[in-house]
């Protein structure tokens, strides 16, 4: 396969898309994107009409010449540390992780890193989970029978998806190659709650602007962190609160600060957007959007804060169950609580999302930023009904941002017949370039194959199926995705001879709160790497709890994840999940 062209280091051959690159003047190199788009009936259009209606977007303007590899502001060179082993832990600077070169799927020759020449560079984020803390259809009462259903950090999402947004700017390039990264892509969700709100908040971090991550009452909050409940922190209380007591500070002014608006310059680089669970269905598990019971109850004044831990416990188990997958019972649980439920401030803007919605927001101009418009997502998606498509990243490099979202409900993923045709002639028509996908759901949480109630006959397939055909294909380098919430990286080898790297990241609202630069280099040995660098926010790793600044209180976003009753201690991963350059071998 003619997959030996680089962007960098070598004059390219000619190439339908390079000169189609020239005509339109705008530089490969600087990151443009060409989008391969489903037409009507959810499958690909052909190459001549997919370039004729490309979408192109512009990185930051790319060097006269390569810049020198470099560490600082990536987890290779300082990592926010722990002090201490018990009781509230502080946090300071601390040593980075290593880099650890994984060779199940090729050998690591000598002489490499002299020969290397870069195709591709971008940063993924994931797990966002903007959160309206304060919306009315929220499982906080959980917390009850499981100390991690409600996180004390959870007010702070806004001020630290910003502080990563500016790590990102902040980086002058891919820290191996030092070539420009050409994109940003969000693998899902990126709300937590399926509100209106929270769509606007996650749209204006991306693309710039300013955020009141309040809802309600302006005036002042209206959630569980001001009611009273000593399971929950009250930070400014003199309440002896369950967390207070494991060394959580008393903060006057906190949530005053919390819900003030906030302002984020937005990525300066092109931002793609892949769909989640909780950007796609209430509370993440809950099919179809015409309740109007749950609407009313979302957008209403009356909110439950309290359960008995018994009640707590069945709620949970069935929510695991996923025998409910439409919320019947849950309706029936949250009607027969009517009377326990407290007053707040009703607000429409709380209102639940469709898919409808999700894509008519990215393709807002008001959300454009550095582009591309729609952020993957075209008027070819709104008229399908589909959240999936394919974008070009290089001369040599494609993308494809998949939809795992199973609107028959549950947390968990699959992917449809249709959609799966639509990967497979994507995958070889572009034979000769090389292909990075994305996805929300890993391959082994893609278990639930309930069915599409819009698509009753589009057969559900789990993640194995997925496996298998991107097994088929040589020109797959990698599988990118999110959802578990921890850094796992995986080898898979398929039964006809294609091999690939699935690279599960952490996510951004639990500890460690990572994102990840993936490079793509042809190593001009018969092998590629792909490099993976971890970087955390550009908020300092100490805080000051006298400091409720937009930075202070990313800082504290960060500090309290760690130290949030009964979260795991292994998200970060392994050293072989984290910094690595994985090897391949050329198809």
């Amino acid at each position: 396969m003619p997959r030996t062209r680089s962007r960098t280091g070598q004059t390219p051959g000619v190439h339908r898309r390079s000169v189609l690159a020239a005509a339109t003047a705008v530089a490969v190199a600087g990151g443009t994107g060409y989008a391969l788009r489903p037409d009507e009936a959810g499958a690909a259009t052909d190459a001549a009409a997919t370039e004729r209606a490309a979408s192109l977007a512009s990185s930051r303007p790319a060097p006269a010449a390569p810049l020198a590899p470099y560490t600082r502001g990536t987890t290779l060179d300082s990592l926010a540390t722990p002090r201490g082993t018990a009781g509230y832990r502080r946090l300071a600077d601390g040593p980075g992780w290593r880099r650890v070169v994984r060779t199940a799927l090729a050998p690591a020759r000598a002489g490499r890193a002299g020969r290397r020449t870069a195709l591709a560079a971008f940063v993924q984020l994931t797990d966002l989970h903007l959160i309206d803390t304060q919306h009315p259809l929220r499982l906080e009462y959980l917390r009850a029978t499981d100390a991690h259903a409600w996180r004390p950090q959870e007010a702070l999402t806004v001020q630290g998806a910003i502080a990563m947004v500016e790590r990102i700017n902040a980086l002058r390039g891919a820290p191996v190659t030092g070539s420009p990264l050409h994109f940003a892509m969000t693998t899902g969700d990126n709300t937590d709650n399926n509100s209106r709100t929270e769509l606007e908040w996650f749209l204006t971090v991306m693309s710039g602007g300013r955020v009141t991550p309040n809802s309600g009452d302006p005036r002042h909050y209206e959630g569980v962190q001001n009611s009273g409940l000593t399971q929950y922190w009250q930070p400014d209380a003199a309440v002896r609160d369950a967390d207070k007591r494991l060394g959580f500070p008393h903060l006057d002014g906190f949530l005053a600060a919390a819900t003030r608006e906030a302002r984020s310059p937005g990525l300066d680089l092109p931002w793609y957007s892949t769909v989640g669970n909780h950007d796609a269905m209430p509370l993440g598990c809950f099919a179809g959007h015409g309740d109007s019971y749950l609407t009313e109850l979302a957008v209403g004044g009356r909110k439950l804060m309290e359960l008995s831990a018994a009640e707590a416990k069945a709620l949970q188990t069935a929510l695991r169950a996923a025998d409910d997958p439409e919320g019947a019972r849950y309706r029936e649980f949250l009607k027969a609580h009517t009377r326990a439920m407290r007053p707040v401030t009703p607000d429409e803007k709380r209102a639940p999302f469709t898919p409808a919605d999700y894509l008519k927001a990215h393709l807002d101009p008001a959300h454009l930023g550095p582009g591309p418009a729609g952020h993957g997502y075209s008027a070819a998606n709104a008229d399908a009904g589909t959240q999936y498509y394919g974008f070009r990243v290089s001369d040599d490099v494609i993308g494809i941002s998949l939809d795992t979202t199973d609107p028959g409900g549950h947390y968990q993923g699959s992917i449809g017949a249709a959609q799966l045709r639509w990967l497979e002639r994507t995958l070889t028509r572009n034979a000769d370039s090389w292909a990075v996908l994305f996805s929300h759901h890993t391959s082994t949480s893609m278990d639930n194959t309930r069915p599409d109630p819009a698509r009753p006959d589009d057969t559900r397939h789990t993640g194995a199926d997925l496996l298998a055909l991107l097994g088929r294909h040589r020109n797959v380098l990698a599988w990118v995705n999110g959802h578990v919430h921890r850094n796992v990286i995986t080898p898979h080898t398929g039964a006809d001879g294609g091999s690939f790297w699935e690279i599960s990241t952490a996510s951004h609202v639990d500890h460690p709160q990572l994102a990840r630069i993936i490079e793509l280099t042809d190593n001009k040995d018969g092998t590629l790497s792909l490099f993976t660098t971890l970087v955390e926010s550009a908020a300092p790793a100490r805080t000051d709890f006298t400091d409720l600044s937009q930075t202070g209180l990313a800082a504290l976003y960060r500090e309290l994840s760690l130290n949030a009753p009964g979260a795991s201690t292994v998200l970060g991963g392994g050293p072989a999940d984290r910094n690595t350059e994985l090897l391949l071998r050329k198809g």
